[in-house]
């Protein structure tokens, strides 16, 4: 048994704290268990099409401030095109690694559970800024979301004072309504809409004309994937992405126009989309990402495929990467209830 060679991979939306999963994963390999590290570079594209950069020390000196990731990622799934698990198998062999550690978020890690269940030596560290993978108690790079849009709520409020308008902040939230739910708390928020709650326009206007009759600028913040009552779907008028999933937004622009016409408030609405993803990661997130990264490659040396890293109170654990598929993390109904207090 010579020095294992891991392959590490980051894949699906980027999120601020990957860069400091890898740099975790590749200095306790160096250090204590004497492993090299190749980086795959755009996700699994990487790997189907065999583009492999060195990933060593160097490579990773300094990096767990930086957002995004030094490696690349795409949408590609690893069964399209020339993929599938023979030519993955290929790949790995050629290359010499015995191991992928794939970072990634539902999609990704859905395609490593069947690679993983053919036989791949494949460990996992999950990766969502929207908070709602069910397996893990926070992901990275959702506390950065939710502090930059804090941050651009503070502001909307400034200008929505000044002005005595209604401000909508849209935020990031496909299926949950975790970011929404934790800025809107921290930013005072007069309505938090998120896709778990099918809110009617009569709440909405009630939370709205309330905050303004006290002299409020009453502030919204909406999750991307919001419906109202009366809505069969969500808003999306922007097509579907490579997973076959709308791409969202612009639900605050459609909500905007019908509560200036019922109430008579000028309303403006601003969507955070991608400022939401860019930037540095805060703390909280370097730490999280820099211990995942330090614990996966535990599970890659002891070869336990098929699991990945989790966050359980302040424990890192892990679990089968079916723990992570199939069942969303939404926002509980107390919790919503107890933020409700604080709208209108």
């Amino acid at each position: 048994m010579g020095v294992m060679r891991i392959g590490i991979l980051t894949s699906g939306g980027d999120a601020p704290g990957l860069n400091a999963v890898i740099r975790g994963a590749v200095l306790k390999g160096d250090k204590e268990y004497g492993q090299q590290f190749v980086g795959f570079k755009a996700g699994w594209r990487g790997v189907v099409e065999e583009e492999l950069v060195p990933l060593g020390r160097h490579e990773v000196k300094g990096i767990s401030k930086q957002g995004g990731t030094i490696l690349g990622t795409s949408r590609t799934n690893p069964f399209e095109g020339r993929g599938g698990v023979d030519r993955i198998s290929e790949v790995l062999e050629r290359n010499e690694i015995d191991s992928i550690i794939a970072i990634g978020g539902e999609g990704t890690l859905a395609a490593a559970k069947r690679l993983s269940d053919e036989g791949l030596p494949i460990v996992g560290v999950p990766k969502t800024i929207d908070n709602d993978i069910s397996a893990t108690d926070y992901t990275f790079g959702f506390d950065t979301a939710v502090q930059i849009a804090t941050d651009a709520m503070d502001r909307l409020r400034t200008t929505g004072d000044s002005h005595q308008r209604c401000m909508i902040a849209e935020v990031m939230g496909r299926h949950v309504g975790w970011i929404a739910l934790h800025s809107g708390m921290a930013a005072g928020a007069h309505a938090i809409l998120i896709p778990e709650q099918k809110t009617s326009m009569e709440e909405i206007l009630g939370w709205v004309t309330s905050a303004n009759d006290r002299g409020r600028a009453p502030l919204i913040v909406v999750s991307e994937g919001f419906a109202l009552d009366t809505m069969d779907d969500t808003h999306h008028e922007r097509g579907l992405d490579a997973f076959g999933r709308p791409r969202l937004g612009g639900i605050g622009e459609h909500l905007a126009p019908m509560i200036e016409e019922a109430t008579g408030i000028e309303t403006r609405a601003t969507t955070l989309g991608h400022i939401q993803r860019g930037g540095t990661p805060s703390s909280y997130d370097r730490v999280l990402a820099t211990r995942l990264g330090m614990a996966v490659l535990d599970l890659a040396r002891d070869k336990r495929w098929g699991q990945m890293v989790a966050l359980r109170g302040t424990d890192i654990v892990d679990v089968p990467f079916e723990d992570a598929l199939g069942k969303l993390k939404t926002v509980p109904q107390e919790r919503y209830d107890e933020a409700s207090l604080l709208f209108g």
